[in-house]
């Protein structure tokens, strides 16, 4: 062994070393020796050196990690131009498998290499490739056009500026007559399509009109006498199936590559041009359901794979279907879609007993798609599908997965379509699905259960008048499901199956069991005190329980209430959800009838689980001592108190969230509610408002804020259940808020309290209460101030006539409280009814926009408010006045009105709506906004563009220092693209958007935060536009990273 090869070696041995420094510096060294020109490796020590450096990238050490990284990045890039160099001759060696090889690696090569080498790279095929006509070997064209379909899938984006030059020259290869030569050329279409979409769009319908020759490329088959055959087949047709495949095996017939690169070829061309889906509707969508008739099982399963394709990018985006307009494009293609349907069930007729497994699974998806996309438009056709069902429900010749995938599709079918459709087919499909619950196998069974359970479900709701008849169905359902509930023996898939699905059958159809119930009933019990069904027993009885068939549950009621509070102890979050769920269902179903011993049982464990630590627990809780107060309010008198103490420490949460705090006041109104009260109406206010009144006079609020509002809110609950209470409550909050004693705190409980009140109860003292909100607004504690204007807006809203005037007099005469006023109108607008606000809009709109010039911007923000409010009052007749204050307006009114639109535009949908379809609204409603991208866009994309005229500079002493005034601007319409990204994305041009990305890539550096973010999330929405361009992306971010 040479010194050299010696020395490298125990250098390879030290980078196994358990020292990580030892690894380093021997990986350095390594590295420093194979820089020098006098060390040659042979074959096996080159082997062992980049085995070695490969070992070292998984390295625990980071160190370490990085230098095998960069010893191992540099000699690679240095090798490509010689490795471009070494393959590209291959590709005209006299050996196939060579010349294959070679064709995969120029396709790895071409994702990693230089753009320099991958020009050369283009540039060589291209001159390489010969007219149709020049005389060269068949064999040699094929292999260049396998490398060119190999480079776009690969490195496809970077073809895009050679495309021009390509595809001509592709779609001509495409006619000579040589069937693995189409298929290159078809396949390379495809990459292109996928990597370069847009460069791809001039080439669009010549590729379109060669993949629509393509799919049809059969030479050697006869469609038309095989459908003139169809009427003659026979269920015993073996000897004709052997004949036919003797005919149709023919090795040399390579046409059906052809038609199922054409296949694929038309799924790309589908899914990177949404733009065009009104064309394919019309071109592409025939000749597919035509195609459905194929003979080769791959090319059709290809074909399904492509109308799928088109099937969702035709299905609606989320919220569309709700939307108050459907967008007109969207309309136009489900209304093509829906034609298609009769043709689409007719081709599959045949398809759906096909004797091949996979044509019949392409089938149910192609249809669960379908059914996806337009929900009901199979119903006519349910003859044919349940005929395709129960022909694969059948089928037990095979494996058990078409079983499994017919079962999903009826499941999919129960969920869109209506049950009217398969009332007439319930005799002939139910037995099938039975057959399958007592199928030995438990995937089978566990999906059949579903399906029996979605069919109980759908044919027999709760919440309408029984159309079908139960009876001759019941007894066979039930007695299936039993025997599966009762067996031991069972996958735990089967059992949770099992006992839901008796569940719904109990709720749906109980009072059609007779004396089947009972047993039923104590089988559920037996499965509740089992650790591994439990979960699922209290779920089937909380189904059983909120039955509006009133079922008799007093067999099991005494033994179940017990094990449901021993339930309530446990640490399975999910199992205490349920049973909450569970008992409140039994309380307000059964009532009366719940044994008294058990539920104190139940009730001594929920103080423990009125607390912060989980509210969804606490809010069930709540929800539950709430029905049992109204159903026994006797044997809440031991745990009161307990109970009590904890919901009014939980009161004093500041994170209470909103379903917990309206809980609350259902508990609290039963409390007093009931005859006689269980809590008397004092006690209980004395209880609420202790917290506040008892502290320190000047120790200020001391509870976080939204305590108050908390309490307020209960305050008010309290209020309306005792209706004769109110006028005194009212009265008492009115004292404690005038008294010059009460501290800040009390004010504050006091002046909510009166807004939440006079909301249920009406205003109390008028005259008094107006005098003493207005003093308040006055009050040194901006505290107190803000409590006062709330409630002088919540008051005047529970009494127009008598505050509204007051309060808009008050507006005009105190200009010095007018922030403090205008929060009250805001307020009184957004509470009151908009019927009744309708006599006041014109007084309002008027001293509202005499304030839209306001020189402070808090006030005008709020005028903005109330005037969007003032609007949704009568939207057809103010909101022309509204545009035309926009277009004519001073600069602070204008601002002011496009800020009120924010408040024009809500989460739900709004009579407003099609009026507001000139204003933008990307977050809430995008579907105002779609049809105007066209308009709006270029000049979005002009506010993101640095205006120089906008940026000054500030002299600040002996610095200078460089104020932006557009930034701002730029900000919101970088806010602006990134809401469009989420919501409007197909109808972006992606380029043009990434254009104005990459720009915001080099801007203020709160500009580049947006646009990092938008990178991101366009990389994943849609990377091959972003992979094309990703060489002037990296500078960028590779000087943000580099940056000191």
């Amino acid at each position: 062994m040479s010194t050299a090869a010696f020395h490298i070696s125990s250098l390879l041995e030290k980078m196994t070393s358990s020292d990580k420094d030892f690894r380093f510096m021997a990986t350095s060294d390594l590295m420093s020796e194979l820089q020098k020109d006098s060390i040659q490796l042979d074959e096996d020590s080159e082997r062992k050196v980049v085995k070695m450096l490969l070992r070292l990238l998984e390295d625990k050490n980071g160190e370490v990690q990085n230098l095998a990284v960069k010893w191992l990045g540099a000699p690679l890039g240095a090798f490509h131009a010689s490795l471009l160099h070494c393959l590209l001759p291959q590709l005209s060696s006299p050996r196939l498998a060579v010349r294959k090889r070679a064709v995969g690696a120029l396709g790895h090569l071409a994702a990693a290499c230089s753009t320099d080498l991958f020009v050369e790279l283009a540039d060589h095929l291209l001159d390489r490739l010969p007219g149709p006509r020049a005389p060269t070997s068949p064999a040699a064209i094929r292999t260049l056009i396998q490398c060119l379909g190999s480079v776009g899938r690969q490195a496809g984006h970077r073809l895009g500026a050679h495309l021009d030059r390509l595809v001509p020259l592709v779609e001509d290869f495409c006619n000579l007559d040589d069937d693995e030569l189409r298929e290159s050329c078809l396949q390379a279409f495809e990459a292109f399509l996928r990597k370069c979409p847009k460069e791809m769009g001039p080439h669009v319908p010549n590729v379109t009109s060669l993949c629509l020759q393509y799919i049809k490329h059969d030479p050697n088959y006869n469609y038309d006498s095989d459908e003139d055959d169809e009427q003659m087949e026979t269920e015993d047709s073996e000897f004709s199936e052997q004949e036919s495949e003797d005919e149709y095996s023919d090795d040399d017939d390579m046409s059906w590559k052809v038609r199922r690169a054409a296949a694929k070829c038309i799924a790309a061309l589908i899914s990177s041009r949404p733009d065009l889906l009104p064309d394919f509707h019309c071109t592409l969508a025939p000749v597919l359901i035509r195609r459905f008739k194929e003979r080769e099982e791959n090319v059709k399963a290809d074909v399904f794979t492509a109308y799928i394709v088109l099937l969702r990018q035709t299905r609606p985006p989320k919220g569309w279907l709700e939307a108050m307009e459907e967008p007109t494009q969207t309309g136009s293609n489900l209304h093509m879609l829906r034609g298609q349907v009769p043709l689409v069930v007719k081709a599959l007729q045949r398809q759906l007993k096909d004797r091949s497994i996979r044509a019949r699974q392409g089938c149910f998806s192609l249809l669960t798609e379908l059914a996806g996309v337009l929900p009901g438009s199979l119903a006519e056709h349910m003859p044919v599908l349940v005929s395709g069902i129960i022909f694969s429900l059948a089928d037990r010749s095979s494996s058990s997965t078409i079983r499994m995938d017919a079962l999903a599709f009826l499941q999919g079918l129960l969920g869109t379509e209506p049950a009217e459709a398969f009332h007439p087919h319930l005799p002939t499909l139910l037995p099938p699905v039975m057959a399958c619950v007592a199928d030995p196998f438990y995937k089978i069974a566990a999906e059949a259960l579903v399906v029996l359970q979605e069919l109980v479900q759908a044919l027999w709701p709760l919440d309408r008048p029984r159309i079908l008849d139960p009876e001759p169905y019941v007894g066979e359902m039930s007695a299936v499901t039993l025997a599966r509930l009762r067996a031991t023996d069972l996958d735990q898939e089967v059992k949770e199956r099992a006992i839901s699905c008796m569940g719904h059958l109990v709720g749906h159809l109980g009072d059609q069991l007779g004396d089947e119930l009972e047993p039923i009933l104590l089988l559920l019990l037996d499965r509740l005190r089992n650790e591994i069904t439990r979960l699922p027993a209290v779920k089937a009885l909380t189904l059983v329980a909120v039955s509006p068939l009133q079922l008799d549950l007093q067999p099991i009621l005494a033994e179940a209430l017990p094990i449901l509070a021993s339930f309530l102890r446990k640490n399975q979050r999910a199992l205490r959800l349920a049973t909450l769920a569970a008992l409140d269902a039994l309380a307000q179903s059964q009532g009366l009838s719940l044994p008294p011993s058990a539920v104190q049982a139940v009730l001594a464990e929920l103080p423990a689980l009125v607390n912060e630590s989980d509210m969804h627990v606490a809010q069930l809780a709540v929800d539950f001592l709430a029905t049992v107060t109204q159903a026994q309010p006797a044997s809440l008198v031991e745990v009161s108190g307990p109970v009590l103490s904890e919901l009014l420490r939980l009161l004093r949460s500041p994170l209470l969230p909103a379903g917990v705090l309206a809980a609350a006041e259902g508990f609290l109104q039963a409390l007093v509610g009931t005859r006689p009260p269980c809590v008397d109406y004092a006690k209980l206010i004395s209880l609420l408002t202790a917290p506040v009144y008892e502290q320190a006079v000047d120790g200020g609020p001391g509870l976080h804020k939204q305590v108050f509002h908390s309490l307020a809110r209960c305050v008010a609950a309290l209020s309306a259940a005792c209706p004769q209470e109110a006028a005194s409550t009212a009265k008492r909050l009115v004292c404690d808020a005038r008294s010059p004693h009460s501290s800040t705190g009390v004010k504050v409980l006091a002046f909510l309290s009166l807004a939440e009140v006079g909301q249920v109860a009406g205003p109390g003292p008028q005259r008094e209460l107006k005098a003493v909100l207005l003093e308040a607004l006055g009050s040194p504690s901006e505290d107190v101030r803000a409590a006062a204007s709330y409630a002088l807006g919540r008051v005047g809203a529970g009494s127009l006539p008598d505050f509204l005037p007051f309060l808009l007099e008050q507006i005009e005469a105190e200009p010095r409280r007018q922030y403090l006023l205008l929060h009250s109108l805001r307020e009184a607008l957004g509470a009151a009814q908009p019927d009744s606000l309708k006599p006041y809009a014109e007084d309002i709109w008027a001293l509202l926009f005499r304030r839209c010039e306001g020189a402070e911007e808090g006030t005008r923000g709020v005028v903005a408010e109330c005037i969007g409010k003032l609007v949704l009052v009568n939207p057809s007749f103010l909101l022309p006045r509204f545009r035309k204050q926009l277009a004519a307006g001073r600069p602070h009114t204008r601002s002011t009105v496009i800020t009120a639109v924010k408040f024009l535009i809500s989460d739900q949908p709004h009579p407003i709506d099609p009026l507001l379809k000139s204003f933008i609204a990307v977050h809430n409603k995008p579907s105002l906004v779609r049809d105007l991208l066209d308009d709006i866009l270029p000049l979005l994309y002009q506010e993101t563009k640095i205006r120089r005229d906008l940026i000054r500079e500030v002299e600040m002493g002996p610095f200078k220092h460089t104020v932006d005034d557009g930034l701002d601007v730029r900000k919101a319409a970088f806010e602006c693209m990134y809401s469009l990204l989420e919501s409007c994305l197909g109808q972006l041009d992606i380029c043009e958007f990434l254009n104005h990305v990459e720009d915001g890539l080099k801007d203020h550096y709160d500009i580049r935060m947006l646009t990092f973010i938008m990178l991101a999330r366009l990389a994943t929405l849609c990377p091959a536009p972003v992979l094309q361009r990703v060489d002037r992306l990296i500078e960028p971010l590779r000087a943000t990273c580099t940056a000191k």
